[in-house]
């Protein structure tokens, strides 16, 4: 990457940490993959249980493994090969009650709102309430200006890119384009706008100067 660029992600990624900060969640922005896996191993002590949700941002970078890594860790992951689809269920509700979630976003906006969209709204429902504390790991290209902005990404970015990579039959795998379909299969289901929270710093959203996920 350019040395521009490096220097307006970090500029934009320390703004972006401070609006955080003022809605009682916290962040921190480093410049690289490596930088971010290793931040986030060294806030789940040994012995923790984590809520490993849906993320191409965290199986790209290598967290997954990293996380699997921790001594006596204890991993709620519907991901995990072999599982039968009650099973993988299962892991998403006992995910709910872990120490840590573990994931991405769909898009922040340059004054620290976190905005996502769930097919089938564990995420969304554990970015709430439930874990007792959330990481949310986002390369660069999910800033957004607004609302607006973000949700326009969501829709008309990630969700049909996401549709491609699952393989669902959706119009937008076709067309790239958001129909607002109802397809037994859409992903697009639950929306969330997180402006702050009441327990503090539950929620740590660690920004990467790289471009990650879709």
């Amino acid at each position: 990457m350019d040395s521009v660029r490096s220097e307006y992600y970090a500029r934009l990624g320390v703004h972006i940490v401070e609006q955080l900060n003022k809605r009682r969640m916290n962040g921190a922005y480093v410049a690289t993959r490596e930088q971010a896996v290793q931040h986030v191993r060294a806030m789940i002590p040994e012995g923790s249980s984590v809520y490993r949700c849906g993320s191409m941002t965290i199986v790209e970078i290598g967290l997954v493994d990293a996380i699997y890594s921790i001594p006596k860790v204890t991993v709620f992951d519907p991901y995990r090969p072999g599982l039968t689809a009650e099973e993988s269920m299962e892991q998403r509700r006992r995910g709910l009650l872990a120490d840590f979630m573990v994931t991405s976003l769909n898009a922040i906006t340059l004054d620290g709102r976190i905005v996502n969209l769930d097919g089938m709204g564990n995420r969304v429902a554990a970015l709430s309430f439930g874990p007792k504390k959330v990481i949310l790991v986002a390369g660069m290209n999910k800033v957004a200006s607004d609302v607006d902005e973000a949700m326009k990404r969501v829709k008309h970015h990630a969700a049909p890119m996401n549709v491609i990579r699952l393989g669902l039959q959706n119009p937008c795998k076709e067309t790239g384009v958001c129909a607002d379909c109802k397809s037994p299969s859409r992903i697009c289901n639950m929306w969330s706008i997180i402006e702050g929270h009441m327990v503090k710093d539950r929620i740590f959203v660690l920004l990467v100067g790289e471009d990650l996920g879709y």
